[in-house]
């Protein structure tokens, strides 16, 4: 399918956190070294489509809102690992430093889906989403890509130097939770 197959895949990577960017990208850089696809609008077909997923998440972060996950909190609290004061200050620090948290976060695996749920719950305004959001999509997608570009046949290493850090980042996250499951206190009293 094209550049419109490379910008499906990568919104199905945001959606879907289990298809690798990692995988994508260097394969459409590879491509694009061979001749049958130009570089700048690989970059530009997996930017696309990565920020239409990270749009599609920041809209239910959104939908969600602060009110609805404070009241989730208060009944589910120890599943959700918060309490209702914890949103609040989740919200107040993301109000703060959400564009930063936002950049950075789009060239993390497996944090790049992530950080568009807490934009749209903290209501960070649409633009500055779409501004950070955008620099560190395109950032990211653009090195993987020419990762694949430079290595050319070779591109399957990136991904296996970069599969074992985003397992790295998931098991961390998997265990930072389960951590936090377990030392939640048994009444969140907001």
């Amino acid at each position: 399918m094209g550049n419109v197959g490379i910008a499906l895949l990568m919104f199905a990577e945001n959606v879907f956190p289990p298809i690798p960017s990692e995988l994508i990208m260097p394969l459409a850089g590879f491509s694009a070294a061979r001749g049958e696809r130009n570089l700048v609008i690989v970059i530009i077909a997996g930017s696309i489509g990565s920020l239409l997923g990270a749009l599609l998440w920041y809209y239910i972060g959104k939908k969600i809102g602060a009110d609805r996950l404070k009241r989730w909190a208060t009944k589910h609290g120890r599943w959700l690992t918060l309490s209702p004061k914890e949103v609040d200050q989740t919200c107040a620090w993301f109000n703060r430093h959400g564009g930063k948290a936002v950049f950075i976060g789009r060239l993390i695996p497996a944090v790049r889906t992530l950080i568009s749920v807490p934009a749209g719950i903290a209501g960070m305004p649409l633009a500055s989403f779409l501004l950070y959001s955008a620099a560190g999509t395109i950032l990211w997608t653009a090195l993987l890509a020419t990762a694949g570009y430079l290595l050319e046949s070779q591109y399957d290493k990136v991904a296996h130097w970069m599969n074992p850090i985003s397992n790295v980042v998931i098991g961390l996250i998997v265990l930072g939770y389960l951590y936090r499951v377990v030392r939640f206190p048994r009444r969140a009293s907001d």
